[in-house]
This record gives structure tokens, C-alpha cells and sequence, in this order.
């Protein structure tokens, strides 16, 4: 086992960033890029750990077995800070913490590193307080940065980072990894990665939870019974609460796990009413909860009309002559029977209607509710 092998389906990747580690063009600065599910973060992560590994023979680093690479694996090694939000934005301050944590030198490994895992979410005069520290880094320290695409991030911050393009790894390799690593059943694994499109977090889930798969299915097929403005408004009312109940399944028990904790670090009492000092960071941690449930909610719900587009995008590649494997290989016969009803143009607007939905929950601040309501008027 080595720090690579989670990296499925990305070998030109695996090998520049294997001789990176051992010194042949390695930079201060790495820009990690590919769409969502690509491993852009495992990425980093395992590049982080090669960097750092306790090996003595360049050729072995990254061996996922030392110390220094379980930590980092682990996300516990002190030299290696990853940034993640779980909120729209990261804010001036955790970037202006970021450039001080930057500035020190290694504790115990080669490098101090940091991994910014949501690059994109950082607005312009915040990437702008990374900039400095980026273009001119202390001697032992590199930058990783994550991102859908490189236009996602300032053309100043990208011009000084080498370039790291992932893309999305074959079902097939996703399927695989699954079964390695997850002791999935093979048919299984194989069919989450395929509803997955290839994206190995909700591939791992889909294979895990029946009831996602459930929720799933029941996505795919609305299309199927949309036949009024009736019908389009309870549709929209549903995909709502799918992704709500998706991302409460994710949160609830972190939520309750993140409080247990910090009551107990506060020893707060088993009974009772709690002090105001106490009080006042649990209502933090609960705010912050709330915060991180409509970001989770956002996500979910992008993701649910993910699996909507594969209706359609099976519906198309039906109605142009089945070049490609579908998607949603269960229902092709009904899938059929749709596609013969329409025209691809129509496939196409309304795919276009779907992505646009996609881009104003995500990128303004919407009723998400009103928004699928629109969208699935125009896909009667």
C-alpha cells in the first residue's frame, strides 16, 4: 500500500507528482484542478505525504505506512494544515492565519504545507492577502490549492502555481477501488460508480447506504411521470426535500458528535442548566452548525440535480444512436420510450434548464424551492 493508491484512473498524475516528491520539479506552489469527484484533495493529500514521509531512500517515499504519512493521511501531522469551509466563502482572517501558519518553519518533517481544499471559495481581496505569501514563501514551505478549473482562481495566484489537471477516473476504476479497499460486492461497486458518474465519495456512499440509492432512483425517474404544472410544482417540492434529507443523513451525526465533544472538553456538568461561559460556545458551535447544514443543503441539492441531468443525458445519447454506455442502464426502457417522444433539441433545452437551476443555487442567493419550481415548469 502506498499513498497513491486511492488515486484511481489518474496515472499521469500519480507519476508527476511521485517525481515531485523526490525533488524533480517540485515549486513552491501547486494548483490541484479537475471536476468534482476527481480526487483533487486526495491528490494534495497524498503529495503532502510523500513530501513529508519518514523514508530515507527518495524512491520509497510516500510508502503510506510511516508515521509521517498515516499522520498526514490522518490529518493530524503538525507540519501539514488543510483548509476546508464548510460556509460560502473563506474569510480574511482564516486567510491572514493561513499566511502566520505559513511563515513557520517545519516542526519534524522536510516541509510545512498547506492544503487549501476550497480555493474557489475565496473572493477576490482574500486571495489577494494569499498572494504575497505565495509568491514569495519562506524556504520550507509549499502551497496546494484546489479547484473545479483554473478560472476559478485569480490569474495572479494561478500564474505562480504548477499545474496539477485531474480528471474524472473510469467507472470502471472507481468500481475497483470500492471493491479493494470498501470489500464492496463487485456488482455493486460497479453500479454505484456508474449512478456516481465516476465520483468516488458518492460512489462509496451510494454503495454503503441503501437508502441513498433509493432516493437516488426516485430522482431519476420524475421525469417520467412529469405531465402538468401540477405535477412540475410537487416535483420540485420533493427534489427539495430529497437533498434535505440527503444532507441532514450526513450532518445530524457529526452535529451531535462535534457537541458531545465539546461539552465534555468544557466539563460541563451531566445535568442541568449550563454556565453562561459554557452557553455561549455551545451557541457558537450551534450557529456554525447551521451555517455548514445550508452549505450541506446547497451541495446536496446541486447534487440531486446532477442525477436529474442523467435522465436526460441517457434520453440524448439514446436519441443519438446509443454512442456511449448510459448512465442509468436499469431504465433504459423507459428511457427509450421517452426519447422516442422528443427531439434532441428538446433534450438539450431542457438539460440547459437543469444546469442553470444548478448555477443560481449555487451562485446567488436564492429560494431554492422557487428555483426548482422554474426549472421544472420549463421541463414539461
Amino acid at each position: 500500500m502506498t499513498v497513491w493508491d486511492d488515486l484511481q484512473g489518474q496515472p499521469a498524475v500519480v507519476e508527476q507528482l511521485r517525481l515531485a516528491s523526490r525533488g524533480e520539479g517540485l515549486t513552491h506552489a501547486w494548483l490541484f484542478t479537475g471536476p468534482p469527484g476527481s480526487g483533487r484533495s486526495n491528490a494534495a493529500k497524498a503529495f503532502a505525504a510523500a513530501l513529508n514521509c519518514d523514508q530515507d531512500d527518495v524512491a520509497r517515499r510516500g510508502c503510506g505506512e510511516c508515521p509521517a504519512c498515516l499522520t498526514i493521511l490522518g490529518e493530524t501531522h503538525s507540519d501539514v494544515t488543510y483548509v476546508r469551509t464548510e460556509k460560502v466563502t473563506i474569510t480574511i482572517d482564516e486567510a491572514r492565519d493561513l499566511v502566520s501558519k505559513a511563515g513557520n518553519r517545519p516542526s519534524s518533517g522536510r516541509w510545512r504545507i498547506i492544503v487549501v481544499e476550497d480555493a474557489d471559495r475565496m473572493a477576490e481581496r482574500t486571495t489577494n492577502v494569499l498572494l504575497k505569501a505565495i509568491e514569495e514563501p519562506t524556504p520550507r514551505t509549499i502551497w496546494m490549492l484546489c479547484a473545479p478549473s483554473p478560472a476559478d482562481v485569480l490569474v495572479t495566484i494561478r500564474s505562480r502555481c504548477r499545474a496539477v489537471a485531474l480528471r474524472l477516473p473510469p467507472a470502471a476504476d472507481v468500481a475497483a477501488l470500492l471493491v479493494k479497499r470498501d470489500r464492496v460486492d463487485p456488482v455493486l461497486a460497479e453500479r454505484a460508480a456508474r449512478a456516481a458518474q465516476s465520483h468516488v465519495g458518492i460512489a462509496r456512499r451510494l454503495a454503503r447506504d441503501p437508502e441513498a440509492r433509493e432516493r437516488r432512483l426516485e430522482t431519476v425517474r420524475f421525469p417520467l411521470a412529469l405531465r402538468g404544472v401540477t405535477a412540475a410544482v410537487m416535483m420540485a417540492d420533493k427534489l427539495v426535500k430529497i437533498a434535505t434529507a440527503e444532507a441532514n443523513s450526513s450532518n445530524e451525526e457529526r452535529d451531535a458528535a462535534e457537541k458531545a465533544a465539546l461539552l465534555a472538553t468544557l466539563g460541563a456538568p451531566e445535568s442541568g442548566t449550563l454556565p453562561p461561559t459554557m452557553r455561549s460556545q455551545v451557541r457558537q458551535l450551534e450557529d456554525d452548525q447551521k451555517r455548514r447544514a445550508k452549505r450541506s443543503i446547497t451541495d446536496s441539492l446541486d447534487r440531486t440535480l446532477t442525477d436529474l441531468l442523467s435522465f436526460y443525458r441517457d434520453v440524448l445519447i439514446i436519441q443519438l444512436g446509443n454512442a456511449v454506455e448510459l448512465v442509468n442502464v436499469e431504465l433504459r426502457g423507459e428511457l427509450e420510450e421517452f426519447a422516442a417522444r422528443s427531439a434532441p433539441e428538446t433534450t438539450l433545452a431542457r438539460m440547459d434548464a437543469i444546469n442553470k437551476a444548478r448555477q443560481r443555487i449555487t451562485t446567488t442567493n436564492v429560494a431554492p424551492l422557487l428555483t426548482i419550481e422554474s426549472m421544472a415548469a420549463s421541463l414539461i
